[in-house]
């Protein structure tokens, strides 16, 4: 299909409506008042409609040419957003950045950098993957993410710290467990265990303490905190996202030499040098989040 009309007319008239004259447009377009005039006739002749009209010294749109501009202010929005992107991309600008981040980070730790990113850069999409075990370890010696938040250091991959998560034993208030004051560790062998399975395709690993005589593996600490809240038995969890929950129900457990450990997050660039500037530039802002947290 062949269009009558070009974007450049559209845009005309998009800034003779702003301006509120033909000459002023020309001005802020850099094109003589003749040119912008003729642009004009030539539209209406090809739409065989009048878009302009004047009143006293003001050059004003009609009622049609006021509907087709609504319509026609998205192609020239993205229009512009093309070639904001053309120009990211001539500067070696990602398109896209892959984020891994292990299931035990806070996830405000990514969001609220993210969002300082974003208001920079708008033409940079965002994949977010969530890891665990086996799966935090691959995507980062795979140089599958552009950047990872991760738990222990990876061999020959650099890293920096980003911070550290407390794990709490907890159950709902009902469950058995929440009404001994002293426990441990054999009080938990012979309770229901929730516990977060290793997302990785291979190479499984277990972390923790997992001698319950009868367990039940889900894929996230979502779908165990609900496990809990079921009273279907009691899990490990983040302290971050029991505190979000504010939930009086929930009990955390106070065991005999096993209260609470801590897990360090570390920042990753599997990528290396090879990193691009977007993906650089959202790195910087993470570490930089660190101290006002």
């Amino acid at each position: 299909m062949r269009l009558k009309t070009t974007l450049d007319q559209w845009l005309t008239l998009f800034e003779i409506d702003k301006a509120g004259s033909i000459q002023a447009a020309a001005t802020e377009l850099n094109k003589s008042h003749t040119t912008l005039i003729y642009a004009i006739k030539k539209l209406e002749n090809q739409l065989g409609i009048s878009v302009v009209k004047i009143e006293g010294r003001r050059a004003v749109l009609t009622d049609d040419g006021k509907s087709l501009l609504r319509r026609a202010q998205s192609m020239i929005e993205q229009a512009q957003a093309l070639e904001e992107i053309s120009i990211q991309l001539a500067q070696g600008v990602e398109s896209e950045i892959i984020i891994a981040i292990d299931h035990l980070c806070d996830r405000k730790w990514l969001y609220e950098p993210l969002s300082i990113f974003l208001e920079e850069n708008s033409t940079t999409s965002i994949k977010i993957v969530e890891t665990s075990l086996s799966k935090t370890s691959s995507m980062v010696e795979q140089e599958s993410a552009d950047i990872s938040i991760i738990t222990l250091p990876i061999t020959n991959y650099p890293c920096e710290s980003f911070g550290t998560v407390s794990m709490l034993p907890i159950v709902m208030k009902d469950h058995a467990l929440a009404g001994k004051t002293e426990l441990c560790l054999a009080d938990l062998a012979v309770s229901r265990q929730i516990v977060i399975r290793d997302l990785g395709e291979s190479e499984k690993r277990d972390v923790g303490w997992l001698k319950s005589n009868q367990r039940i593996t889900v894929d996230n600490f979502d779908h165990a905190l609900q496990a809990v809240k079921q009273g279907l038995g009691y899990c490990r969890i983040p302290k971050h996202i029991i505190e979000n929950k504010h939930d009086q129900d929930l009990v955390i457990l106070k065991v005999e030499h096993s209260n609470c450990y801590h897990v360090p997050l570390h920042l990753a660039l599997p990528k290396a040098d090879k990193t691009g500037s977007a993906a650089k530039c959202l790195y910087r802002l993470l570490l930089a989040s660190i101290s006002e947290r």
